[in-house]
């Protein structure tokens, strides 16, 4: 009679198994948490702004004079599952000390910001500093030996100073030692690849022993993101350092992108486009990036968030940013917003 127990024992145990096994390949073949909706949610945002003083005047909307407050209320609920809520002392306590560092452009800024600000409100009373050394700026939660850091770098490939002036080489990465010995390191580049004029940073650009004036933008970029990608083969130890890349943060200057060929700008959005796809479609700039990263042997995770930033025509700063009524910034984001999701998103990649 025992023996018959026990297998009948062992058999419910297999069974059980089976089932959670199957319920958890259920689950992650279904959760793709880039693809869903944004729905109003009366427990958002996760911090008030005002108890955020270092937040930068790009950024406060709220304490920019923004009227309308219902844009931070907007939940990201995915199609397949449901993003677990960002837990700041969860979050810190994992991290003790570890280093995160972000890197890119001032969307990396507005991710960072974002980040610090999330945490901190968690842990409003615990000591924290800010110190700032050439490109890298570095927030302390001083409890906790959590540093995250910035390094403003926003093609990723290095520019020199040359005899013919400011060369952008892009095949060329001589900044990697910043990005050394951190525990987690979060790459963007993008929005300064189109840049023209009086705010490009460079005269030439450089591929091997061939300078020119210029060439395709999205070649060039391409070509760049190719040597990031060989850096991140060649020198990042991916069993000690996680590696993401945080994907296309998109723009919203052209309303017939998504149904409104009157509005010329994101001026006056107070709401979502509360479907799952946007009626532009993607940038062309997404399919770059992806194919970019496919070429990669290491690990490296794409914070996928164009569609879902795509459908939040309402979270920039616009004329409450720093440019006030004379600015109309539809490019970064008010905070609290819509990089709390990204940084969300990226909570539940590293827990």
């Amino acid at each position: 009679m025992g023996s018959m127990d026990n297998s009948i024992s062992y058999g419910s145990a297999l069974v059980l198994s089976l089932l959670l096994l199957l319920s958890l390949l259920h689950e992650a073949e279904g959760c793709d948490m880039f693809t869903g909706r944004w729905v109003e949610d009366a427990s958002y945002p996760i911090y008030d702004p005002s108890t955020c003083p270092f937040i930068r005047r790009e950024f406060a909307c709220k304490r920019n004079g923004r009227p309308d407050l219902d844009y931070p209320t907007f939940r990201w609920q995915p199609q397949g599952c449901k993003l677990a809520r960002f837990n700041g002392v969860e979050f810190l306590e994992k991290n003790k000390g570890k280093k995160i560092m972000f890197v890119g452009d001032s969307l990396s800024l507005n991710q960072w910001q974002s980040l610090t600000c999330m945490l901190h409100s968690s842990v409003p009373n615990s000591p924290y500093n800010i110190t700032t050394k050439g490109t890298i700026t570095t927030f302390t939660f001083q409890e906790y030996g959590v540093e995250l850091k910035l390094d403003r770098n926003v093609y990723l490939v290095d520019i020199v100073r040359a005899k013919i002036g400011r060369v952008l080489k892009l095949d060329s990465i001589n900044d990697g030692h910043n990005w050394s010995e951190m525990d987690t390191l979060i790459f963007n580049t993008w929005h300064w690849w189109s840049r023209r004029g009086p705010s490009q940073p460079w005269d030439y650009i450089q591929l091997g022993s061939k300078v020119t004036k210029d060439m395709d933008r999205v070649t060039a970029f391409e070509i760049a993101l190719g040597t990031w990608g060989k850096w991140v083969d060649t020198v990042v130890d991916t069993q000690r350092t996680r590696v993401f890349f945080q994907g296309i943060s998109p723009s919203h200057y052209k309303g017939a992108l998504w149904g409104e060929p009157m509005a010329r700008s994101c001026a006056k959005q107070k709401e979502p486009l509360l479907g799952t796809s946007y009626p532009g479609g993607l940038p062309a700039e997404v399919g770059v990036l992806k194919r970019a990263l496919g070429k990669i042997s290491k690990p490296v995770t794409l914070l996928d968030i164009t569609m879902l930033s795509l459908l939040r025509k309402d979270g920039h700063p616009s004329i409450y940013g720093l440019g006030g009524q004379t600015g109309n910034d539809c490019s970064h984001w008010c905070l609290s917003g819509v990089p709390d999701t990204w940084n969300e998103i990226l909570y539940n990649y590293m827990a």
